[in-house]
């Protein structure tokens, strides 16, 4: 992975207590696809200077995983920001030791420095997906994903604990997770490239008319014009460690299943769906904790 420094980027174009927008990528290690989208954004924003409101940071999140082409080192990023191990303030793992560096250097954007603060938490799935957003049914998230037309699955990180976007969530940002599709897709570059520009356009107040080429990447996710999809959760299939599971081939985000169809074998055991509904999240890789989770429609 190109460069270990924390900050991918950071750009303003005045002192006005505008909105943040904290940008983090690369919170797995094997999903650098949202750090390459930071540097094409800051690239043209460097040498074309549009003006914006306040400002976005970009953020690498699990450095050493990162440098070694790994989910994670120790234990997952994704998974360690629960509410005891913020207050018991351990640095036992590499992950623990990514997610306070991380945490100290937001108190460098602190509340009363901006008019309000933006989260944007780039990822990636192992199987093929189109792109969709993850959010927190809390404060205004939820609102705020359904400005941008894409597919919206609600309460993730509800059920599951120590997510990013949950302690952000938590302390006062506004924002959401976003999956841009297959780990080594390119058009998840793409995807995250065009949701940064939606996200500068939509928080700080950016212009994309002003920049010399109108992005591209930025028009799959016009505001204002389709319904976004949106989904909740009603079941995830959890692996302990040491299980044995795998998925049966050919699933993706939000394909259709039926009662009866089998999904997985776990430990030599077959798993078979009890709804009439969708899959997401299927795991095709040797790490993670969520077989597959089933989700449906509400509007």
């Amino acid at each position: 992975m190109r460069g270990e420094k924390r900050i991918v980027g950071e750009y303003s174009t005045s002192d006005d207590k505008g909105p943040l927008l904290f940008v983090t990528a690369g919170i797995h290690g094997n999903e650098p696809s949202g750090i390459v989208a930071l540097e094409k954004v800051f690239g043209v924003l460097e040498r074309e200077k549009p003006v914006i409101s306040g400002k976005i940071v970009g953020v690498r999140g699990n450095v050493k995983a990162l440098k070694n082409g790994v989910r994670f080192i120790d234990e997952d990023l994704n998974r360690t920001w629960t509410e005891q191990n913020v207050v018991q303030k351990v640095r036992d793992t590499n992950e623990k030791k990514e997610m306070f560096e991380i945490m100290d250097l937001l108190e460098k954007y602190p509340g009363s420095s901006f008019s309000k603060r933006y989260f944007l938490d780039c990822h990636t799935t192992s199987s093929e997906s189109v792109p969709y957003i993850s959010v927190q049914e809390t404060g205004g998230n939820d609102a705020w994903a359904h400005r941008f037309s894409t597919y919206i699955i609600r309460g993730f990180s509800d059920i599951v604990d120590g997510c990013i976007d949950h302690y952000l969530s938590r302390t006062g940002l506004t924002g959401f997770v976003f999956e841009g599709g297959q780990h080594k897709s390119g058009e998840a570059v793409r995807n995250h490239e065009g949701m940064i520009w939606k996200a500068l356009e939509n928080a700080c107040g950016l212009d994309l008319d002003q920049l010399k080429v109108y992005p591209n990447a930025a028009k799959v996710f016009s505001t204002g014009t389709d319904q976004p999809k949106t989904f909740e959760i009603l079941y995830r299939h959890a692996i302990e460690d040491g299980d044995v599971f795998r998925m049966e081939k050919g699933y993706g985000n939000f394909r259709p299943i039926v009662t009866n169809e089998l999904l997985a074998i776990h430990n030599g055991e077959e798993v078979r769906s009890k709804w009439d509904a969708f899959v997401f999240m299927p795991l095709y890789q040797a790490q993670g904790n969520d077989g597959f989770f089933v989700v449906r429609e509400v509007c």
